[in-house]
């Protein structure tokens, strides 16, 4: 196969893309595909997508013998391996905690090599969890263990589902996590589109069909199972306290998410190794997707997508930066414990709700919160505490321009399009501490010299978790100091998004499989 890069093609056109093909290459195809796909939109006066196909002629080597178009070479690109399986047996099943991106991708690749790991998810199956959050949205009502960050999929289920990321792939990982997303129903664009995303409402149907995969090659899936302690004796893992119950294993797969507060508390208790990391925190701010197509896009072609920014500035030595830009999305509480409020952002597929909304979040480090490797678990509790205070429950809501002049705001329209849960009008200063209001308020009216009308967007708070506080150390072999724990995912320290996460999932399942052997 061929590989045919650079290949400029009018956002207008609406032939037959092997016509563009066969011009280019002046032969005859057998076949073709898409191999990537991104939109430029630099020229306001001509948008186009550039493609790079994967091409099938007759005599393709005889081809390029005469080739001198450098846009034209041989397509060669790794297959991804899994590991060759190792000798040691294993006395009992390998558990898997958590059954977000990094949980789901680690059973399942353990559970088709024939390991039948155990897997224990604290929330509930899917379609239950949905059901929950909808309530909670609507009444109000948390379920602390069903929730938007807990439950089957992880909160990545409840998210715009972002499946790029800047991380190389030089063993195919993440080529594998896509084209596995695929194999469960996930739109086939997202393998080479360059910023690939499937929705939460597609992102639902991936997970369920991922599940019931695990089950097919022998893995076993417990919900509303809560890991509560660790059993350690000489240094190495023997047993895990599950609801009550005692399970012993020789492995255990750590994917408890970045949520897991009463986790990380328990793991520190027991002398696992974990350290305090650096992260961010601050607010999501709303505005017509209109302004932002206006303004990312010079010209306005039809059917071209909701647009997106990426923005980034330094305040006096912190970053401030979007993040986790929802496109025609909606701001949702996100809140997963008793008297804290949260907030995060989720799109449709089709993102086409009319409101674009971005996290514009400040940096944070152990300077702000405390040197002990927990306190930013407690410096965030202590933000989303605070806020619950102000609004009972609800997301503070208010114009930033406001915001800037400490006035709380009144009669905001259409905050029923573009937020899911209750809202109240609150001044938003009183959450945070002055040097994340400054450095927002400051960041914020740069970004307005970048997209004219930033400035005049609705606020809500307060975006906490967009990190991992913490990272529970490992070794080369990805086991932490206790044998047989293996931390993976974004709450363990080792990943930032779905795709990452499920690599570092699959990461942990190969390091696993090269030490012991199959069950089968």
């Amino acid at each position: 196969m061929l590989s045919l890069k650079n290949i400029k093609v009018p956002v207008e056109f609406n032939g037959n893309l092997d016509e563009i093909i066969k011009k280019y290459l002046k032969v005859d195809l057998i076949d073709y595909k898409i191999l990537k796909k991104s939109l430029d939109a630099r020229s306001k006066h001509e948008f186009a997508y550039i493609y790079e196909f994967g091409v099938t002629i007759k005599n393709e080597d005889k081809y390029l013998s005469h080739n001198k178009n450098k846009n034209i070479t041989k397509y060669q690109k790794k297959a991804y391996s899994f590991p060759k399986c190792g000798n040691k047996i294993l006395n009992n099943r390998p558990i898997v905690v958590g059954l977000g991106p990094a949980g789901l991708f680690a059973s399942y690749f353990l559970a088709k090599k024939g390991y039948k790991p155990i897997i224990f998810e604290r929330g509930k199956a899917l379609e239950e969890r949905i059901k929950d959050v909808e309530n909670f949205w609507r009444l109000g009502i948390l379920n602390p263990n069903s929730n938007v960050q807990f439950g089957e999929g992880g909160a990545g289920t409840f998210s715009d589902g972002k499946l790029n990321t800047q991380a190389k792939d030089k063993e195919g990982r993440i080529s594998e996590v896509l084209k596995i997303f695929v194999e469960c129903g996930a739109p086939e664009e997202i393998l080479y589109e360059k910023n690939p995303h499937i929705g939460t409402d597609n992102l639902r149907r991936v997970v369920k069909n991922l599940r019931e995969k695990i089950r097919y090659y022998g893995g076993t899936i417990h919900y509303n199972s809560t890991l509560e302690d660790i059993i350690i004796k000489n240094e190495k893992l023997d047993s895990i306290v599950v609801n009550g119950k005692s399970f012993k294993t020789d492995v255990l797969v750590l994917a408890a998410g970045h949520s897991a507060r009463d986790t990380f508390n328990m793991l520190y208790e027991r002398k696992v190794n974990i350290i305090s990391k650096p992260f961010a925190i601050g607010i999501r701010i709303v505005h017509s997707q209109n302004l932002i197509n206006k303004c990312q896009y010079p010209t306005l072609y039809p059917n071209l997508p909701s647009a997106s920014y990426k923005l980034t500035h330094n305040a006096s030595g912190r970053g401030i930066y979007s993040f986790c830009m929802c496109p025609g999305g909606f701001v949702v509480n996100a809140s997963s414990d008793n008297n804290t409020v949260l907030i995060n952002g989720m799109s449709n597929y089709l993102r086409d709700s009319g409101f674009a909304n971005s996290a514009i979040i400040v940096t944070v480090n152990e300077n702000d919160f405390g040197h002990n490797p927990l306190d930013g678990l407690k410096y965030m509790e202590n933000i989303e505490k605070r806020t619950f205070e102000l609004t009972k429950g609800k997301i503070p809501i208010q114009r930033f321009k406001d915001y800037e002049k400490n006035i709380v705001s009144s009669n905001i329209l259409d905050i029923q399009k573009f937020v899911k849960g209750s809202t109240k009008y609150i001044d938003i200063n009183d959450i945070f501490p002055e040097y994340i209001n400054s450095s927002l308020k400051e960041g914020i009216n740069y970004f307005n010299s970048l997209i004219p009308g930033f400035n005049e967007g609705i606020i809500l708070a307060p975006e906490t978790r967009t990190s991992s506080p913490v990272r529970i150390l490992r070794s080369v072999n990805l086991e932490s100091n206790i044998s047989g724990i293996y931390p993976c995912g974004e709450g363990s320290g080792y990943a930032g998004g779905i795709t990452t996460s499920a690599v570092d999932g699959i990461k942990v399942a190969e390091e696993i499989a090269k030490k012991y052997s199959s069950m089968l």
